[in-house]
């Protein structure tokens, strides 16, 4: 079962008083099985500028997709078991998740023989590690990240290694971008 986070939503009242609209667990949890990556989606915009109008939660009622909307925006954060189960969970769901991705607007490569979770997004993504440590892999190279570290990943070729025994969980924003 993927940890659970709190997440306290602010808005404004009819008289237009800053208020808190929400407080407790993410609602918008998307666990896909033993050795997979869980996702907690925690709010989404839908343009650029924002609209901080009303109350509605934009993760409830909608189905989990990697990239944010065009010209939107995602925050979430990405619980990665040990590569030792999350490879074979990859493999074992790489066909299904080949068309969501082509249809949600991004490119897996599970052939990749360096790790089978790269992937691109026409995105810029801001990356917290808030707990645990994962390597960041690009085409050429690779960084390790440990808690507190930030990765500023500008639309290109990634995956994530977790070579623990432990979880890592990682924050992101995901901003639409133009593709290079």
């Amino acid at each position: 079962m993927p940890k659970a986070f709190r997440r306290v939503v602010t808005g404004h009242n009819a008289q237009g008083r800053a208020v808190f609209i929400s407080d407790g667990p993410a609602p918008a949890v998307y666990d896909r099985g033993p050795g997979a990556t869980a996702v907690t989606e925690l709010w989404e915009t839908g343009a650029t500028p924002a609209s901080n109008a009303g109350h509605d939660d934009p993760t409830v009622g909608r189905p989990q997709r990697l990239p944010p909307p065009k010209n939107g925006s995602k925050f979430r954060v990405v619980e990665y078991p040990p590569d030792s189960k999350r490879v074979a969970a990859i493999h074992a769901s790489s066909s299904a998740q080949d068309a969501n991705a082509k249809s949600e607007g991004y490119v897996r490569d599970v052939a990749n023989k360096r790790h089978p979770g790269f992937h691109k997004t026409d995105t810029i993504d801001y990356a917290i590690v808030l707990s645990g440590e994962i390597y960041a892999l690009m085409d050429e190279g690779e960084v390790l990240l440990k808690a507190g570290d930030v990765l500023v990943q500008r639309g290109t070729n990634h995956a994530w290694s977790n070579r623990t025994d432990a979880p890592a969980y990682l924050a992101f924003v995901l901003i639409d971008a133009t593709p290079l």
